[in-house]
């Protein structure tokens, strides 16, 4: 069997290392800026049976943390908690970017699905 074209030169990763991530949706429930961090919003959000606190760096691309509230996302709930200026988040947002950086879009839910859905 011919190995997969791999034009974008990224590193490959087995299923079962992929499989080992847990994504689910999540509603934001609230989001504020971080008092001297400039990137940097403390953001709640359900799980639909648990709520959970995220340290999320997209102040740049969205000005307004008030309008990120309602909201449902895509979010792997099964990496270790990890202390940011403070604030222990117990997972990470996905986003997608481009240009470096230069533009980051939160990957939303296309729908109505329930906090604590699985993504697959």
């Amino acid at each position: 069997m011919e190995a997969p074209a791999n034009p974008a030169n990224v590193a490959f990763v087995k299923y079962g290392e992929f499989a080992k991530l847990d994504i689910r949706v999540a509603k934001i429930i609230s989001a504020e800026k971080v008092e001297g961090a400039q990137k940097l919003y403390r953001l709640r959000v359900s799980l639909g049976t648990e709520e959970r606190t995220l340290a999320a760096g997209i102040a740049p691309w969205y000005p307004d943390p008030a309008a990120l509230v309602g909201k449902s996302i895509a979010m792997i709930i099964n990496l270790e908690p990890r202390t940011v200026r403070g604030i222990v988040s117990q997972g990470m947002l996905l986003a997608a970017s481009e240009n470096n950086d230069q533009k980051v879009v939160l990957l939303t839910v296309d729908g109505d699905v329930a906090p604590g859905s699985k993504v697959r």
